[in-house]
């Protein structure tokens, strides 16, 4: 699997990385042994850049995920994981956790401090039992942005000083936030959450442009838009940025997926190949929770797209005329 350089910084990232939210316990309970099959799963078909967040389940996906590469060579992955939000343990009384399927043993407390920052990073190493994380990432900060970039930034930059760290940057959805800590700020990469996908094309107007003139690379996540690209035609209530799909979505997958079908692709494996095509996007990051998944996902991935699929989309008005489509 092909591999790529974040920014300036040495760190690489397999262009197909493991997405940590479905082991969290996203949208439906997880237990420990189908999580360690998902990512041993994809491991062995060669991903080797895993992604997490003390947020995916209250640290059940920092542990899952560090369950699996504490046994590997360290220098043979790529992890990442996330700052913000701090784990504070309660007695959960029965109760489960308001974002994902686990009990609520832990409540989270934002903190973009740089005290924070620090905590955040010793509680994920001693979660995951690993020595180092390659690669931090302020996280969903779009309602705590200035936190983020006057305190969360600098916090990052004195650990990637220090060699603690190899590269930084922020992951979230809101593509002018990120242009803005892009141009302000000294980052490698960020992790944009849904806004460029088949579906969904607002980073060409601010971000992909800020990353090119400023030389910093794109991970994209949530490729398939939280469910609704991720069959060949949308499945019954499926889900569209974490919320059920409208029928105009819905109507408009289809008709991408009459595209794809008419060149014999499907609509998954074109959803995967559409954000590499741009230059700066290094790598996208999709979620995965069971084996099958993971081998579909690695599959799909490696499928051939004919050019022909790019020129009907946008023949049909399906895609941004800006929108790269040259491998």
């Amino acid at each position: 699997m092909r591999t790529n350089r974040l920014g300036r910084s040495a760190v690489e990232v397999t262009e197909l990385g493991f997405g940590g939210g479905p082991l969290g316990g996203l949208f439906e309970a997880l237990d420990d042994e189908t999580a360690a099959g998902a990512l041993a799963e994809g491991w062995d078909l060669g991903i080797r850049y895993f992604d997490t967040s003390p947020h995916y389940g209250i640290g059940h996906s920092e542990r899952r995920m560090g369950e699996l590469l504490r046994d590997k060579p360290r220098d043979e992955f790529t992890l990442s994981t996330k700052v913000g939000r701090l784990l504070v343990p309660q007695d959960p009384a029965g109760r489960m956790d308001d974002a994902f399927q686990v009990p609520a043993t832990h409540r989270r407390v934002w903190d973009f401090s740089r005290d924070g920052v620090r905590r955040s990073v010793e509680d994920s190493l001693t979660r995951m039992g690993v020595d180092r994380i390659d690669m931090l990432f302020l996280h969903d900060a779009e309602k705590h942005f200035e936190d983020a970039l006057r305190t969360g930034y600098p916090a990052l930059a004195e650990l990637r000083a220090e060699g603690v760290v190899g590269a930084i940057g922020a992951g979230m959805y809101h593509t002018g936030m990120l242009t803005k800590l892009v141009q302000e700020a000294d980052v490698d990469a960020v992790m944009l959450s849904g806004y460029y996908t088949l579906l969904q094309h607002n980073a060409l107007d601010d971000l992909l442009p800020a990353c090119t003139e400023r030389g910093v690379s794109v991970l994209a996540a949530s490729i398939f838009n939280s469910g609704l690209l991720a069959t060949p035609r949308p499945a019954e209530g499926a889900h569209f940025e974490y919320a059920p799909a409208s029928q105009e979505l819905v109507g408009r997958t289809h008709r991408i997926a009459d595209v794809c079908e008419a060149h014999g692709v499907t609509l998954p494996q074109v959803a995967m190949a559409f954000p590499l095509r741009h230059p700066v996007v290094a790598g996208i990051v999709v979620g995965m929770r069971t084996v099958e998944e993971a081998r579909s996902n690695v599959e799909s991935f490696g499928a051939e797209i004919p050019d022909g699929v790019w020129a009907d989309l946008r023949g049909e008005g399906l895609l941004d005329e800006r929108a790269p489509t040259t491998a």
